[in-house]
């Protein structure tokens, strides 16, 4: 695991990143934007009045030394910020709206990433999923191509990585966004040098079972083949035809995967959040995530319960996606 981010540290040092974190006066927020600064990876942005930031990091006993604070009830820029967000929301939102809901400041923090004054943003450690996303879909919004985000973790164990989606985001995902999901995760595997070798799961393995469910991976697979014709990628699959060689030679043996995947996209919300959990509980796994992807720009959202370490490992994963 700290193999993991000693490498995501060496990408993102000296690239000179900016991350926005909304919740400024959260003690766990300040703890990590203080280690982020003083080791120079990138700039902190605390977005929260500067008094009540500054008395917070004197009670910790931190410095702010290399931390910006942005209060969005003095920021010089809101004018400009709020008629961005009017443009943006294009006629669902009037100015006398914009100025109200920019003093949220998750709206706030991600309208700073929009206008590019930041680089990327992490919330979530005092705010629900829902308050860290829906600004990022309304502002940022998904790539070209890309009709919805989703969520991956990064399943460790000592020398062993894999990546699996979507495990936090889309309940019920079709073919066309499996593919997406698939596209997007192999990107996110090409970040923590994991060359990916994408399987997309089911409980068949090419056509052993029909169903609308096997016939949705199945078509999946080849929407995702169209999208990029270089990706090593195929199914459908069941896990074990993924992942054991043998397994593999006799259930798909003219595959361009040998049970030898390291991506793994599940069919639904429902098995991807089970699968993951199997294997941190049973297998001893570490789950790095949940990830998001498919925007325009990062925003990564915490568990209410981390602590300082778990913001700052995913910071340095939003520093990573934001290069």
């Amino acid at each position: 695991m700290s193999d993991l981010f000693s490498l995501l540290k060496e990408k993102v040092s000296g690239k000179e990143l900016k991350l926005v974190f909304p919740e400024g006066t959260d003690e766990r927020i300040l703890t990590a934007a203080n280690r982020l600064a003083g080791e120079g990876i990138l700039m902190p942005i605390l977005v929260g009045s500067k008094d009540e930031i500054t008395k917070k990091a004197d009670e910790l006993n931190l410095t702010l030394e290399g931390v910006e604070i942005y209060d969005p009830q003095t920021f010089e820029g809101m004018n400009e910020l709020v008629a961005s967000f009017v443009e943006r929301r294009k006629g669902k939102a009037t100015e006398e709206q914009a100025q109200k809901i920019l003093l949220d400041e998750n709206y706030f923090g991600t309208m700073l990433v929009y206008t590019g004054q930041a680089h990327g943003l992490v919330s979530g450690a005092a705010h629900s999923t829902a308050d860290t996303v829906r600004p990022a879909l309304q502002i940022i919004k998904t790539k070209e191509g890309i009709k919805k985000t989703s969520g991956v973790f990064i399943m460790v164990r000592g020398d062993e990585k894999y990546v699996f989606a979507d495990c936090a985001i889309n309940i019920a995902p079709d073919s066309q966004d499996l593919a997406e999901i698939a596209i997007e995760s192999a990107k996110t595997a090409d970040m923590f040098n994991i060359e990916p070798r994408v399987a997309m799961l089911s409980f068949s393995t090419k056509g052993s079972a029909k169903s609308p469910e096997t016939e949705r991976v199945a078509d999946a697979v080849k929407i995702a083949k169209e999208m990029d014709p270089t990706l090593v990628l195929d199914g459908e699959f069941q896990f074990d035809a993924a992942f054991v060689p043998s397994v593999a030679a006799s259930k798909a043996p003219d595959s361009v995967l040998k049970g030898d995947a390291n991506v793994f996209v599940f069919p639904s919300l429902e098995a991807g959040n089970i699968g993951y959990k199997i294997a941190q509980r049973l297998g001893n796994f570490e789950a790095v995530g949940p990830i998001l992807q498919g925007l325009n720009a990062p925003v990564n959202d915490l568990s209410r319960g981390c602590n300082a370490e778990d913001v700052y490992k995913l910071a340095l994963i939003t520093a990573g996606q934001a290069i």
